[in-house]
């Protein structure tokens, strides 16, 4: 995921994340644990708490996205396989509850040649 095609004057834009995964500008709300007016009202799209949220998904993207070689199969992954060792709950699950930071732990197993 390239930030250029996500980002408007330097800050993330909800509406080309959107576009680029397939997906409405709620879903990228929902799926960073964010409220629909978080997202879609600019003045809240580019507050510190929604850029971070936004932020954390974006950084776990693409860190996942070589693994499967698409964008859009990184985001299948990040919403629907639960993670083992954080009680099966999925990436996406973390996020919204401000855990990005195990997500990360995960992915650092998983690279250090580890069972998660």
């Amino acid at each position: 995921m390239v930030f250029a095609d996500i980002a408007e004057n330097g800050k993330f834009a909800p509406g080309k994340l959107a576009a680029t995964l397939l997906t409405t500008v709620e879903e990228v709300a929902q799926t960073a644990g964010l409220s629909r007016d978080a997202v879609a009202r600019q003045a809240r799209a580019g507050t510190a708490k929604t850029q971070k949220r936004l932020r954390e998904m974006v950084e776990i993207l693409t860190r996942v996205s070589p693994r499967f070689g698409s964008d859009l199969l990184a985001y299948a992954w990040y919403r629907s396989t639960p993670l083992s060792g954080y009680g099966d709950v999925t990436a996406m699950r973390l996020v919204q509850d401000g855990r990005a930071e195990a997500v990360h732990r995960f992915l650092d197993r998983l690279d250090a040649g580890l069972h998660a």
